[in-house]
């Protein structure tokens, strides 16, 4: 513990360090300042009601835990919900959101914070989404007596609890009450390592996305714009991405087709970056923030957030950016609405459940180059029969991975 404790203060300090330059560095120090006083304050609303305490790293691990927090507020509104995040990504985006009661920080790591803030928030039970493992807090809450749950967990050869070094977190695994973990090579991996509070439940994003298809409605500057043409989704790109996404553009030459981009960063300079390639390539383009309905432009740069797990309905392919980084984002998005995938995957996709399924049942596209690109696209877009089988193949994917939200909630006891 001693060494753990050690790298959490080199941590704070480190990102301390950073906030000097890096804007989101220093969204993480300020959000943390006087977290006391501060959540003292928030949860005096509360009064004496019981409460949940769920906690998401990030911005992809609220949407993941997002089925959950809901069905409980709509089951158990004798409940209420403090949630937190430590990642900056996570809380700027929904900080306020409606559907929890108090939305904080979660302090760093040190045996002081965790005993303080478990003492303060005081929860019947604690929910942790797939990946945090804050050894100070998990042991606080065991001390205390405090049910903890992770939820929709995933294990793979490469985390430090398979490694000689990762005593302190295999110790961690065994604090909490239920492991709830999306599958059966987790769960061989668990008992290599003597771990048996686990129960195979799948995966909670899956209800997410289709609670998104199912409350979909048309947005009137997509319809406009897509009209009736072949449209390519490249959602959460990055500059490698754009440029392998642009030369297959550029090669297959065809005036049906339209290219929607959904950058993952839509800063200032990043969407100049993006502008200007698509300017050096001779190929005009529309802004959707300036509002103004291009329809007879091929290309379209989506530069607002939260739209992507919509606009994936207007999509005849999706490419799935990241990969040429250090891992692809959400395919189930696109997925849920039927359609073909490509990402560039590398040695990533490996890491990501969903990718592999989907390479497997050839709903996806593995590619590395944008020759690769290119004929990947082509095959989707001209291949009507093997789209059909997709789709079906698809459809049956969702029906037998959805539901896991209910089988956690059946496990959990409320009392």
């Amino acid at each position: 513990m001693f060494v753990y404790n050690l790298l959490v203060r080199i941590y704070g300090f480190i990102i301390r360090l950073s906030s000097i330059r890096n804007a989101k560095a220093q969204h993480w120090i300020a959000g943390r300042k006087n977290w006391k006083n501060n959540l003292k304050k928030k949860l005096s609303d509360l009064n004496s009601n019981k409460r949940i305490w769920i906690h998401c790293a990030s911005y992809g691990e609220f949407e993941q835990g997002r089925p959950l927090i809901e069905a409980i507020k709509q089951k158990h509104p004798e409940y209420k919900i403090v949630l937190t995040f430590f990642s900056p990504s996570g809380y700027e985006a929904f900080h306020n959101w409606k559907g929890a009661d108090v939305i904080c920080y979660l302090p760093l790591d040190t045996p002081s914070n965790a005993k303080n803030f478990v003492k303060l928030v005081s929860p019947q039970a604690a929910l942790f989404i797939k990946y945090e493992f804050w050894v100070n807090v998990l042991l606080e809450l065991k001390k205390q007596n405090i049910p903890s749950f992770l939820v929709s967990a995933v294990f793979k050869p490469h985390h430090p609890f398979f490694k000689w070094y990762g005593g302190v977190f295999r110790n961690s695994l065994k604090t909490f009450t239920e492991l709830f973990i999306q599958d059966e090579a987790s769960a061989k991996l668990l008992k290599q390592i003597g771990i048996q509070n686990y129960e195979i439940c799948g995966d909670t994003r899956f209800d997410r996305v289709s609670d998104i298809k199912n409350q979909f409605k048309p947005i009137p500057y997509f319809e406009e714009f897509c009209r009736n043409k072949k449209i390519i989704i490249a959602g959460s790109s990055w500059p490698k991405d754009e440029e392998v996404l642009i030369e297959s553009f550029i090669q297959l030459n065809d005036p049906e087709l339209k290219l929607i981009f959904a950058p993952h960063n839509i800063d200032q300079k990043s969407i100049q970056n993006l502008e200007q390639l698509l300017t050096k390539n001779n190929l005009p383009y529309s802004l959707f923030s300036a509002q103004k309905i291009e329809p007879e432009k091929q290309i379209l740069i989506v530069d607002a957030m939260g739209l992507l797990s919509k606009l994936y309905h207007y999509a005849d392919i999706a490419y799935i950016g990241g990969g040429f980084n250090s891992g692809i984002h959400n395919c189930l998005e696109p997925a849920v609405y039927l359609k073909p995938i490509v990402f560039c995957g590398g040695d990533y996709f490996h890491k990501f459940n969903e990718a592999v399924d989907l390479l497997k049942m050839g709903a996806a596209k593995n590619i590395s180059t944008s020759t690769e690109l290119e004929s990947a696209l082509t095959y989707f877009l001209n291949d009507t029969l093997a789209v059909s089988e997709i789709k079906n193949k698809l459809d049956d994917y969702f029906r037998k991975n959805s539901g896991t939200t209910e089988r956690v909630l059946g496990f959990i006891n409320w009392d």
